[in-house]
């Protein structure tokens, strides 16, 4: 508190008014009552003090981290996860009235043939789990997975759609999945970002780094992207003329500055910045030695279908395996090319020819090395693809009413299928699952009870599942 100009004018310290006191030195407590809570929320970090620090959950996790593989432009269910033969009866035919009550398309007239399926399936494993034929990878690992058939969510378009899936709101500004596992949870690495993000696709996701941003939550728990090609984040390297000798001292005196005025301030924000700068400083040996697949043993880069200097969507599975094994809480793979209004039969094709082999690798990995029981996997994107036809024959429209998704360890029960939709795949109808309860049972999952696991922001408490979400408890062993 800075009340020495009262004293200055000569009146005796037993002579101040507990009015005078919390009027003239109001700023003063306010930031001892600031710096408190911000101290025991983990954020205003005294010197010496990790901010990102692992802390405990709730209660007793089953998943200690995640790996999430968001199959953005949203893919068929119809091809992929849910056989419907009575939709082949209907190939052609306009869907029954009643189905499209009260329904909104995205860009097709609602009045558009239905469109039978277009791959066949087959049962796979000792559960029986019906997948399409492209997805032979997958099915080798059925009896690990669980396989969600009744998802839907509020929104039909990319953005919007990829934003509410992965923090809870259509809107921008709400925190990731992935910021609100880092603020419960901390990091396990010292030399690794918390949360990690690649993109792999054709594109990046519609939604952009909002979905894998921190929202109102201190930005050290945005997600940290990391580039395809270079240095896996920008300005890595040291420039020339600066060795490590020079950035060392460069930092020391920047520190140095910035703990100064965090002692003062206790603004969060500086924490974030202290932390920052000093995990740059160790990436640059820690983060070469993370992506060179070439130290993987051969018959682990044939498993995923990965080679050493390219990336794809293979390599980002094999880097997320590497980077969970070293205490990276949260990584997220953004593979945006789900999108078919057109040429769904060769585009399918080409997506799980890309990503199907590496997704069930990634499995079976964890599960040998005794990673899985305690790593979550999830796959899946923003929606799902209508049962009319799009684009000739050939293509399917946005649909929000159901789609599907897996998940993989972590304390997922495994060799099961949740939910069920109609006859042609339209409306989940039995088991539903919102987008708020997956949501819910993965934080549940992490050791949170999702509507206690909040953060104050204008006057308000804000979770995840804002004021929804219940546990699918048929997902949890």
């Amino acid at each position: 508190m800075n009340c020495q100009s009262h004293f200055d004018h000569g009146v005796h310290p037993r002579q101040l008014a507990r009015r005078w006191f919390f009027k003239d030195c109001g700023v003063g407590v306010g930031a001892i009552a600031l710096g408190q809570l911000l101290r025991q929320q983990g954020y205003a970090a005294s010197v010496g003090t990790n901010p990102m620090a692992p802390r405990q959950p709730h209660f007793t996790p089953k998943a200690k981290r995640v790996i999430y593989l968001f199959m953005a432009g949203a893919p068929s269910h119809l091809e992929l996860f849910d056989h419907k033969p009575e939709l082949t009866k209907w190939d052609g035919k306009l869907p029954p009235q009643e189905l499209l009550k009260g329904y909104r398309a995205a860009f097709i007239n609602q009045n558009s043939t239905l469109l039978g399926p277009k791959f066949k399936f087959s049962r796979y494993g000792q559960s029986g789990t019906e997948l399409s034929e492209l997805l032979p990878h997958l099915g080798s690992v059925a009896d690990d997975i669980a396989l969600v058939r009744s998802m839907h969510t509020d929104a039909f378009n990319h953005a919007p759609g990829q934003i509410f899936m992965n923090t809870g709101s259509q809107q921008f500004g709400r925190p990731s999945l992935g910021a609100w596992t880092t603020y419960g949870l901390g990091c396990e690495s010292n030399d690794l970002p918390a949360y990690v993000v690649f993109s792999t696709g054709s594109k990046g996701p519609s939604g952009g780094a909002s979905n894998w941003g921190n929202g109102f939550l201190p930005s050290l728990h945005q997600g940290v992207q990391f580039r395809s090609g270079g240095d896996p984040v920008l300005y890595l390297s040291n420039p020339k003329g600066v060795d490590d000798r020079i950035q060392r001292d460069s930092l020391n005196t920047l520190s140095q500055l910035n703990r100064h005025r965090l002692d003062a301030v206790g603004d969060p924000e500086i924490a974030t910045r202290i932390s920052s700068f000093e995990m740059a400083y160790r990436m640059q040996s820690s983060a070469p030695d993370l992506m060179d697949l070439s130290k993987e043993p051969q018959h682990i880069l044939d498993m995923y279908g990965a080679e050493p200097g390219k990336t794809t969507f293979a390599s980002a599975c094999l880097l997320a395996r590497r980077m969970v094994e070293r205490g990276v809480r949260f990584v997220q793979i953004f593979h945006e090319a789900w999108d078919q209004h057109g040429n769904l039969v060769n585009d399918l094709k080409k997506n799980c020819l890309n990503t199907d082999r590496a997704s069930a690798a990634l499995v079976r990995d964890l599960k040998q090395r005794g990673l899985l029981e305690d790593t979550l996997v999830v796959w899946g994107g923003e929606f799902g693809r209508t049962p009319m036809v799009q684009g000739g024959n050939d293509g399917r429209d946005h649909h929000p009413n159901c789609f599907s998704m897996w998940l993989a360890g972590g304390g997922v029960k495994s060799g099961v299928t949740v939910g069920e939709s109609d006859e042609f795949g339209f409306n989940a109808v039995r088991d539903k699952v919102h987008v708020h309860d997956l949501n819910a049972t993965v934080l549940h999952l992490l050791g949170f009870e999702h509507n206690r696991l909040t953060y104050r922001f204008q006057g308000r408490d804000f979770r995840l599942t804002d004021v929804h979400g219940e546990l699918v408890d048929k997902l949890i062993a």
